[in-house]
C-alpha cells in the first residue's frame, strides 16, 4: 500500500468566521486573519469548522467562505474545509462543493444528534470519501456529538485511500494509543484539544487543530515545533505556560470565548450568530483577567462593552 500524504505537520488553526454587526460575514477581516495566521506560523487553516460557526452558515456562505480562503491564501498553506454533517447526503454535497471551491482537504465530523453505530460511522465516512478526490480528516468529538469512533473503526476507515487523518478530541489517551497502534502510518493523528498537544505528540501525533492559535499562532506552533526538534521539555513547558489561557477559552461554548478574546485584542471579529451569544459578565471578567495576565488585551477589562 502506498504511503499516504500528510496534509500538514504542526498547527492547523480552526479559524473563526468574523461577522459584521448585522451578522453577515466580514470578508475583509477574514482576509486579515488569514494573513495574521500565516505570518504567525500556522501550518494549515481549517475554515468553516465548529470554531468557524459552521452550524449557522448557509450552504452558500459555507462554500463561499472556502472559496474566499483559497483565493486569498494562494497555496501558502493548506486550506482544510469543514464539510461534515449528520446527513450523509448533505456531507457528500458539501464535500463536492468544497472540492470545487479549491480546498486542499476536508474535515468530517461524526454525525451528531441522530448519532449512529460503528457500522453507520464506517458507511457514512466511506460514502463521503467516495464522493471526492480530496484527503479527509475525520473528527471525533464525543462531547459535542454524542458518538465516539472506536479504534477498530478507525482501523477499517484507514484502509480507505483518501481517509488520511483524524482530529481526536475525545480526550481518551488509552483510545488514542490503541488507534495509533492499530493504524500506524495509515492515519495521522492530530490533537483536537489545546490542553493535550504535547501529550498527543508523545503518542506519535503530528500536531493540533487549534482554537488557541487564533490568538497566539506563533506560540502554539512552537509547542509542536519544539517537540519535533527533540526539545520535549520546552514543548511541555509551553503547553503548561498557556494552560490557563487555554482553559479560559473554554469558559463558555466554543467559539464564544475566542471571539470575545479576539475583540479584546483589537480584532474586529464581531459577534457569534444565535443561538450563541456573549458570555455573562462574570465569565467575561474572568476571561479578560486571564488575557491581561498574558498581556493580550488592547484595552482595560473594565472598558469592554460586550460582556453582557
Amino acid at each position: 500500500m502506498k504511503l499516504k500524504k500528510q496534509i500538514f505537520k504542526g498547527v492547523g488553526t480552526a479559524i473563526v468566521t468574523p461577522m459584521k454587526e448585522d451578522f453577515s460575514i466580514h470578508y475583509s477581516v477574514f482576509e486579515d486573519l488569514l494573513d495574521m495566521q500565516i505570518a504567525g506560523g500556522a501550518d494549515a487553516i481549517v475554515v468553516a469548522g465548529t470554531t468557524g460557526e459552521s452550524a449557522v452558515l448557509t450552504d452558500e456562505e459555507h462554500v463561499e467562505l472556502i472559496r474566499h480562503a483559497v483565493r486569498h491564501v494562494k497555496g501558502r498553506i493548506p486550506v482544510i474545509a469543514g464539510a461534515g454533517s449528520n446527513n450523509t447526503a448533505h456531507a457528500v454535497y458539501l464535500s463536492k462543493e468544497c472540492e470545487k471551491a479549491g480546498a486542499d482537504a476536508l474535515l468530517h465530523v461524526t454525525p451528531y444528534y441522530n448519532k449512529t453505530s460503528q457500522q453507520g460511522l464506517f458507511l457514512h465516512f466511506t460514502e463521503c470519501a467516495k464522493s471526492t478526490n480530496l484527503p479527509i480528516i475525520l473528527y471525533n468529538v464525543p462531547s459535542r456529538t454524542g458518538v465516539n469512533i472506536c479504534p477498530a473503526t478507525y482501523k477499517r476507515l484507514s484502509e480507505t485511500e483518501n481517509i488520511v487523518a483524524v482530529k481526536e478530541a475525545s480526550g481518551n489517551f488509552s483510545q488514542i494509543a490503541r488507534t495509533a497502534s492499530l493504524c500506524k502510518e495509515d492515519l495521522t493523528i492530530y490533537s483536537g484539544n489545546d490542553d493535550q498537544i504535547t501529550s498527543s505528540l508523545a503518542l506519535g501525533g503530528k500536531g493540533v487543530i487549534s482554537v488557541l492559535s487564533n490568538l497566539i499562532p506563533n506560540e502554539t506552533h512552537a509547542i509542536c515545533a519544539s517537540y519535533f526538534e527533540g526539545n520535549h521539555e520546552e514543548s511541555a513547558h509551553l503547553q503548561l505556560k498557556y494552560l490557563e489561557l487555554i482553559e479560559a477559552l473554554f469558559l463558555d461554548v466554543n467559539p464564544i470565548p475566542v471571539k470575545q478574546a479576539m475583540r479584546a485584542m483589537g480584532y474586529d471579529v464581531g459577534p457569534c450568530r444565535l443561538p450563541l451569544c456573549n458570555m455573562d459578565n462574570t465569565m467575561a471578567e474572568k476571561l479578560y483577567t486571564v488575557l491581561e495576565k498574558y498581556s493580550l488585551t488592547k484595552v482595560s477589562k473594565h472598558s469592554h462593552s460586550d460582556a453582557g
